[in-house]
C-alpha cells in the first residue's frame, strides 16, 4: 500500500491511503471523533483535580466528569446528524466511556472506603469488560447488532452517570446527609440494571449461536 502525503485544513485532518487495487479509503478526525479523543483526554484531568487539594476540587472534579458525559453523548448525536459515523469512530466511543468510568468508579472507591460501593463498582466494571469482549467476538461471527445496546442498558448508563457525578461531587467524611444516601442507591440500582443487561446480552449472543 502507498501513502499519500497527509494534508491539512480548518475543520479536519484527512491521510488517504491508496490501495494497489486503485480503492481510496479515508480515515478522517472529524467533529465527532474529536469529541471522544478529548473525552480520553479528560481521564487524566479528573484524577489530578480529584487528588489536588484546594478548594472546592470535588466540585470541579464533578464538572469534569459531567463535561465527559455530555460528550459521550454528543458525539454519537453529531455523527448521526452530520453523517460523520466512521469505523474508528465506533470503535473509539464505547472505549473512551468505558475508560473514563471505570477510571471514576477506581477513584471513587478508593475515597468512600464503603464495601457496598465496592461491590457495585467491581459489578459494574466487570461486565463492561464481559459485554465488550462478547460484542468482539459477535462481531468476528458478522453479528455485532445481535448484541446492540438495549434500553435497560441506557437506564442503567443513566443511573450510573447521576450516581458517579454526585459522589464525585460529595465528600463522604464531610457529608453523611440524604443526597449521599440517595447516589448510593442509584450506583446500587445501576450494578442490578447492569447485570440485567448483561443477562440480555447473553441470551441475545445465545440465541445467534443456535442459529450457526
Amino acid at each position: 500500500m502507498e501513502l499519500v502525503r497527509p494534508w491539512r485544513n480548518r475543520y479536519t485532518i484527512i491521510y488517504t491511503a491508496v490501495a494497489s487495487n486503485g480503492a481510496n479509503s479515508l480515515l478522517s478526525i472529524n467533529i465527532p471523533n474529536a469529541l471522544t479523543m478529548m473525552r480520553i483526554c479528560l481521564i487524566p484531568v479528573l484524577v489530578l483535580v480529584f487528588y489536588l487539594p484546594f478548594q472546592h476540587h470535588l466540585l470541579i472534579a464533578a464538572g469534569v466528569f459531567t463535561v465527559a458525559a455530555v460528550t459521550d453523548w454528543l458525539d454519537g448525536y453529531l455523527a448521526r446528524r452530520l453523517g460523520q459515523m466512521t469505523k474508528f469512530g465506533a470503535f473509539l466511543d464505547p472505549v473512551a466511556d468505558k475508560l473514563m468510568v471505570a477510571v471514576a468508579l477506581v477513584l471513587l472507591v478508593e475515597r468512600h472506603n464503603h464495601i457496598l460501593l465496592t461491590l457495585a463498582a467491581s459489578v459494574i466494571i466487570g461486565r463492561e469488560i464481559v459485554v465488550s469482549a462478547l460484542r468482539e467476538w459477535m462481531a468476528t461471527l458478522g453479528q455485532r447488532t445481535s448484541v446492540a445496546v438495549s434500553y435497560i442498558g441506557k437506564v442503567k448508563t443513566a443511573f450510573q452517570m447521576i450516581a458517579i457525578i454526585g459522589l464525585l461531587a460529595i465528600d463522604p467524611v464531610l457529608d453523611e446527609g440524604w443526597l449521599l444516601a440517595l447516589c448510593y442507591l442509584m450506583l446500587y440500582a445501576a450494578a442490578v440494571l447492569t447485570l440485567w443487561s448483561m443477562v440480555i446480552y447473553l441470551r441475545a449472543a445465545a440465541e445467534v449461536m443456535k442459529g450457526q
